[in-house]
């Protein structure tokens, strides 16, 4: 995709500039040409297919598939792709169920391919529900070339939904954060946990998590997470711990603002979105 977002700092006060201006820019995207030929493609096609090899067996329809739940560096893994689609998500040991990062479930799930009935690329309002996504994935994807904690940021909240939804129990859920690499990610900078942790016994992990959970933000529990208040407290807490650490930094706003020699948004763009402000 060629659209570039205008993200003028990283950190606490780049996410509160992107909450500003959000429409604004989104709307910048949808005028994307390249987005509008893949949403076309896609929406033409998709209603066709009825097994996972026709959807891998088209890289436009496969791309777009993989991008809409975070998962576009699989876009060459077509056989892996093919059995975690064609395993479904109905047996706990289907492919899907069994790999750490829940992506990988919530895209069989999303296709159906392998449970019961027809796929679900035979419903209508299908192609919407996966563009929706795709749309959505597509503007962090632009956002994390800026800034890598703001992409975090923003898919924090569909991310850790998606882990409530499908593990039961508390530490189940634990687990699947754990095995999740954006949230993971979420999780070890706002407890200040090293990422050297992956390396403990996944049980002293468990433990770690949830005490540090329980020491600043005064529960163990992630379902209460889900909870508007703790939710913006999480995020807060990571993108200033993130700033602290210098991870956030991205290049001088003016140089962000006002380049285009480096593939920045053009000066049209930037006055649309700061008109918002």
């Amino acid at each position: 995709m060629t659209f570039q977002p205008i993200v003028p700092q990283g950190g606490l006060g780049g996410w509160r500039f992107l909450q500003r201006t959000m429409d604004r820019q989104q709307a910048l995207q949808q005028s994307d040409p390249a987005l509008q030929r893949a949403e076309s493609r896609f929406r033409s096609r998709i209603s066709d297919v009825q097994t996972a090899a026709e959807l891998v067996q088209d890289r436009d329809l496969r791309s777009v598939a993989l991008q809409a739940f975070g998962l576009g560096d699989d876009v060459d893994n077509v056989f892996f792709i093919q059995k975690v689609l064609e395993g479904g998500t109905l047996s706990r040991d289907s492919l899907a169920n069994r790999l750490s990062d829940p992506r990988y479930a919530a895209l069989s799930d999303a296709f159906g391919f392998g449970n019961l009935g027809r796929p679900r690329t035979q419903i209508p309002g299908f192609a919407d529900e996966i563009l929706d996504a795709f749309r959505q994935q597509g503007f962090e994807e632009a956002v994390g070339e800026k800034s890598a904690d703001l992409r975090l940021a923003l898919g924090l909240e569909r991310e850790l939904d998606a882990v409530l939804d499908r593990a039961q129990g508390n530490d189940a859920r634990w687990f699947s954060l754990m095995g999740s690499p954006p949230l993971r990610r979420v999780f070890e900078t706002a407890l200040n946990l090293p990422s050297s942790l992956g390396r403990m016994d996944v049980d002293r992990q468990l433990d770690l998590f949830k005490s540090r959970a329980e020491d600043i933000f005064g529960t163990s529990a992630l379902r209460d997470f889900a909870d508007s208040d703790r939710l913006d407290a999480l995020r807060t807490r990571f993108l200033l711990v993130g700033e602290a650490s210098g991870a956030t930094a991205i290049s001088s706003p003016a140089l962000s603002i006002l380049s285009n020699a480096t593939g920045q948004a053009s000066a049209a763009q930037i006055l649309q979105v700061l008109g918002s402000v």
